[in-house]
């Protein structure tokens, strides 16, 4: 999913759902499944529904994304 088709959108956390993954809405109104991968989900990177996050989505499957968790420097 991080080829170059891949772009990004921002929603907002509308539902927590089992093994990190969420219910995210668009902008838009679209609705879609987001989930969390590969170093966040080992942090335990965990949000609350009203939380925005930013999804990586690729064009070939839009009903699911990944969600990007930036690191927060000091």
């Amino acid at each position: 999913m991080h080829g170059k088709d891949a772009f990004e959108v921002e929603g907002v956390v509308t539902e927590a759902l089992a093994n990190g993954t969420y219910r995210v809405q668009l902008a838009n109104g679209h609705r879609l499944l987001g989930f969390v991968a590969g170093r966040a989900r080992r942090l335990a990177a965990t949000f609350a529904p009203g939380e925005k996050v930013k999804l990586n989505l690729t064009p070939y499957d839009l009903s699911s994304g990944r969600i990007i968790v930036e690191s927060k420097k000091n």
